[in-house]
């Protein structure tokens, strides 16, 4: 299991945030543009932990050089279940350079979409307290 799979499954933000390099591209599913930076993508990590019901991994596929890994996942928001992957790719420091989040269905991606704007004043001013 690839550890940060293992540190989110352990809800370990802390170490999810260690993994990512600081300069780390973060690409929402839900968003057109691209988050820049550790501080803004740990706090939308930590939002969508806040907002994500019964969510698990149930499967993970890695590259043969270990620097590109899939992650796919299932979880609720209220009524809405939905499926998803995470997309990480790793850099020359070991560090996760790029971070890039799919989700389905539709009703899916918008129930997300309307969950996460909810957080999004929090999600703010917690990645200028890290800033």
């Amino acid at each position: 299991m690839h550890p940060f799979r293992a540190a989110v499954e352990a809800d370990d933000m802390a170490a999810v945030e260690a993994m990512l390099a600081e300069d780390v591209v973060f690409t929402s599913p839900v968003v057109f543009a691209p988050y820049r930076g550790r501080p803004i993508t740990a706090a939308i990590l930590r939002g969508v932990a806040r907002v994500f019901e019964d969510f698990r991994y149930v499967r993970e596929f890695s590259s043969a050089d270990g620097r590109d890994h899939a992650f796919e996942f299932t979880a609720g928001i209220g009524d809405r279940r939905l499926q998803g992957c995470d997309f990480v790719h790793i850099g020359d420091d070991g560090l996760i350079d790029e971070l890039t989040v799919m989700v389905r269905p539709l009703s899916g991606a918008n129930a997300l979409a309307e969950a996460m704007g909810a957080q999004f004043d929090r999600i703010r001013e917690e990645a200028a307290a890290q800033a």
